[in-house]
């Protein structure tokens, strides 16, 4: 670990890579604790599994058809975005199973990301990077992106908090009181498929939603209040990010499966810590 600390003063990529954990700490820890408290995890694993569908695309257009302009992270917000209006729409109307639907968008999007890879010309290293993260990757251009989408999330976040909140505990006394549950479940969805774009850059597609939901349920078991809890979360976030750097750093280890495992060991203890005190 001491060497990580060591070369992060000579290397800029270690500091990228730090500043990047830091900036999706903040959405994992605001976003995560939403999802944790409403139990939508299953949401954020359709949209994150469905993203390489984007990126695959996204990159057949620019290599096929000439579609410069077109990235791969454009093409996974495309995709997520509407995959979120999706499942909101289908949460409002209840007309179909969410699950179901969330489970066949899940699927559909990894079938359509294979087809769209095997299309592509030449061998697609790139896209493969973003199923397990590639944080050490991370450039200044991608950390603009991350902190405007940093920036959106937490201003949508505390303009609407109390809303998500009275939506998140009791969605029908909300809407008998005027609260148009509709358009909040929309923002919602979409703040939440954002918020997997940004962590795929962090964990990667597959580890994404473990990343989203471990350090939040952690900080659930640690705090009473949603705010507090999104404070905490944030904090245990970017602790088993730096952390699990700096563990895989010297060895070699994937970074994001590091991070990941660290959280899960974090969620354990703090399940732990939590089950003590209330034997006392």
């Amino acid at each position: 670990m001491l060497i990580f600390f060591t070369d992060l003063l000579s290397f800029p990529f270690l500091v990228n890579a730090v500043i990047a954990a830091a900036l999706a700490s903040v959405a994992a820890g605001t976003v995560g604790s939403l999802v944790v408290v409403r139990r939508s995890t299953y949401l954020a694993g359709a949209v994150s599994h469905s993203l390489l569908a984007g990126l695959g695309l996204a990159r057949l257009l620019q290599r096929r058809f000439g579609f410069e302009g077109l990235t791969p992270m454009m093409g996974a917000v495309l995709v997520a975005v509407g995959v979120a209006v999706l499942a909101a729409r289908l949460a409002v109307r209840g007309k179909h199973r969410a699950d179901t639907v969330l489970s066949a968008v899940w699927t559909g999007g990894m079938a359509h990301a294979v087809s769209f890879v095997a299309a592509t010309p030449g061998y697609q290293d790139d896209l493969m990077s973003y199923l397990f993260g590639s944080i050490l990757l991370v450039t200044g251009s991608d950390l603009a992106w991350m902190a405007a989408m940093d920036l959106l999330i937490v201003g949508v976040m505390v303009f609407c908090y109390n809303r998500f909140l009275a939506i998140a505990f009791n969605e029908e006394l909300a809407r008998l009181r005027g609260v148009r549950t509709a358009v909040y479940e929309l923002v919602y969805h979409v703040l939440t498929a954002l918020t997997v774009v940004l962590l795929v850059r962090v964990a990667g597609i597959v580890l994404a939603i473990a990343l989203l939901t471990l350090p939040a349920a952690a900080a659930g078991l640690l705090a009473r209040r949603l705010d507090r809890m999104m404070i905490v979360a944030v904090g245990l976030c970017f602790a088993v990010s730096v952390i699990g750097l700096a563990v895989s750093y010297a060895p070699g280890w994937p970074p994001g499966a590091t991070i990941v495992e660290l959280a899960v060991i974090v969620y354990l203890a703090a399940a732990g810590f939590s089950k003590m005190l209330r034997a006392r």
